[in-house]
């Protein structure tokens, strides 16, 4: 009786003092965590030993894995199941590929999704070859994993390619409406389930040729559509052998190639297209080029281009350039950048691989050519005003010199004489058009449009001006499918800057500024005081926003010498070096200041 009652004097004073130490501590009690038993590894194992799916497999199941049960000490239901799959021998170094389960001891693998791990570790189509298989179990927070044994298979990649769809089967193609959209074409993705990245080409070619030498058009990685303008529908015609013009077949079909370098064409579809003739492209390379600035020489890639005469009768035919040409020069046709359309020849008659063209002595030229009739001419290049508005009358003999603008560069005039009433035109000839659409007839230029407005081979008269007076015109055919005029009042020009020394003149103040003297035919004087170093430009009026002139010389402060002008904006014009008097020359015609 002692005894029990010493055991229950015991256990009562280590209740107490446990009790008395959560009072001091503050502590929770805490049930102890459960215990598990350690669970063992799996033994994978294959349905098959070798497998060799078909494109007709996509969706069925070829193959089926399973293992046994790694005897966790929870529910099935809380493991996880990691496949992983690699080259035989490889040491499963594959990034990535792997199949995840969870809960249950099998997986099965439809054809695709076998083909696609396949693929991802760079197995070739229809080469039969060895993957190892390794399983890792573990709880589904990862917790205690197990590797499974190794378990290899013999499989056979199959062919996968995109499926091909066209939008349309047959388009027609016009030359007015050559920027708007004309076909889509989608594809599903090459090797469905491929994780890496494919890159995609619309190959095409014209029927029946069998993708022999196919012309592709990049499309880029893993995008699964193109669209394609009319005028690059058209373009897939006439590479196909379909002229500009006519109906024709063309095939296309998709070239997808994975990363690691496997390829695979689609299906072929068909469209037949209603072709038209394309806008051709002329330039004249030839010895000339670097000396005038125009490229290097005999350079198709950086000759200027001709100008393309628009007038139905004579579109895609007519083409002409105003160029100045030293003497001598020599020079040739080509139609595109490159040599493989060109033309020369003799006595007004072009030829293909002809002779070189050529001009006598310096100067600016008309060179006017038609690639379809073969002909070509080569006269004065020059542009005039005409018309009952100017002191010529409409009686083109009267234009040149007196009514003449001045010759400012390729395919550009700038020219100033007096308006009045009566309408005009810009002619480059001293007879009116006959009508003939012939290469050597003259051009004359209206339209009804205002100032930057499109100009017309004999187009529509200008407009009057609403007060008579002396006006400035710029003939601007730079930009070879759209020539355009611009016009501004010529009644004054001023020097206004920093730089010149007279008394009540202001820096940079317009209508303090001194008006120069218009002597005629585009030229303007003054005699100034100038300050040294410092700057000035030329304005066409008394107040800013006015017409101007800005150095086109590279700012040279060189006096006695013609220096360039240009009008888009840029750099204002140097003083001389030295302070002084001098006889500032502004030629409007020639587009070039001098200070003397």
């Amino acid at each position: 009786m002692k005894h029990i009652l010493k055991i229950f004097a015991a256990v009562i004073a280590i209740i107490g003092f446990t009790t008395g130490c959560n009072k001091v501590d503050n502590l929770t009690k805490v049930d102890a965590l459960p215990v598990y038993a350690a669970g063992v590894s799996p033994v994978l194992s294959s349905s098959l030993t070798s497998v060799a799916p078909t494109i007709a497999d996509t969706n069925t199941a070829v193959i089926t894995f399973s293992w046994t049960d790694p005897k966790y000490g929870t529910d099935l239901s809380n493991t996880k199941y990691i496949l992983t799959i690699d080259s035989t021998n490889k040491n499963f170094g594959a990034q990535n590929n792997t199949k995840t389960v969870f809960g249950v001891l099998k997986t099965t693998m439809t054809g695709r999704e076998l083909n696609a791990y396949l693929l991802n570790i760079g197995f070739k189509v229809g080469v039969s070859q060895s993957i190892d298989l390794v399983l890792t179990s573990s709880y589904k927070n990862n917790n205690e994993r197990y590797l499974s044994n190794v378990i290899t298979v013999k499989v056979t990649p199959f062919a996968d390619p995109s499926i091909l769809v066209t939008q349309n089967t047959s388009v027609v193609c016009t030359l007015a409406n050559g920027a708007l959209p004309s076909n889509n074409f989608w594809w599903t993705p090459t090797f469905t389930g491929f994780t890496g990245t494919i890159n995609y080409t619309l190959q095409y070619d014209s029927a029946g040729k069998n993708f022999v030498s196919p012309i592709e058009i990049p499309v880029g990685a893993s995008l699964l559509t193109k669209g394609l303008t009319q005028s690059e529908m058209n373009a897939t015609a006439l590479n196909s052998g379909i002229p500009g013009g006519t109906t024709g077949k063309v095939e296309y079909r998709i070239k997808g190639v994975t990363s690691n370098g496997t390829t695979m064409y689609s299906n072929i579809v068909n469209v037949t297209i209603t072709s038209y003739v394309p806008i051709l492209r002329v330039y004249l390379p030839g010895g000339y080029q670097a000396s005038t600035g125009n490229g290097n020489d005999w350079d198709p890639g950086t000759a200027p281009e001709l100008i393309r005469d628009l007038r139905s009768a004579v579109f895609n035919k007519m083409y002409y350039i105003y160029i100045y040409l030293p003497a001598g020069a020599q020079f040739k046709i080509t139609v595109g950048r490159d040599w493989a359309i060109n033309y020369g020849g003799t006595g007004g008659n072009l030829s293909a691989g002809g002779a070189n063209l050529s001009v006598g002595a310096a100067g600016f030229y008309r060179v006017s050519v038609d690639i379809s009739a073969l002909k070509y001419d080569i006269i004065a290049g020059r542009m005039g005003f005409v018309g009952g508005a100017t002191g010529a009358g409409w009686n083109p003999p009267n234009v040149f010199p007196a009514y003449a603008l001045g010759n400012s560069g390729t395919n550009l005039f700038v020219g100033l004489t007096n308006f009045t009433s009566g309408g005009w035109k810009l002619i480059d000839n001293n007879a009116w058009n006959s009508g003939s659409n012939t290469v050597d007839e003259t051009r004359s230029y209206g339209t009804p449009s205002g100032d930057g407005g499109t100009l017309e081979v004999n187009g529509a008269n200008f407009n009057d001006y609403t007060t008579a007076g002396r006006y400035r015109v710029i003939w601007d055919g730079r930009d070879r499918d759209n020539i355009k005029y611009f016009t501004s009042s010529g009644t004054e020009m001023r020097v206004v800057g920093d730089g010149i020394n007279q008394a009540g003149v202001n820096d940079w103040d317009p209508p303090t500024s001194p008006q120069m003297t218009y002597t005629g035919n585009g030229i303007w004087t003054i005699s100034i005081t100038l300050k040294a170093n410092k700057d000035i430009k030329f304005l066409a009026g008394n107040a800013w926003g006015a017409f101007d002139y800005e150095d086109n010389s590279g700012q040279s402060q060189a006096t006695g010498v013609p220096k360039a002008i240009k009008w888009e904006g840029g750099n204002n014009f140097k003083t001389p070096a030295a302070a002084g008097t001098y006889t500032i020359t502004l030629n409007e015609n020639l587009q070039t200041v001098t200070i003397n």
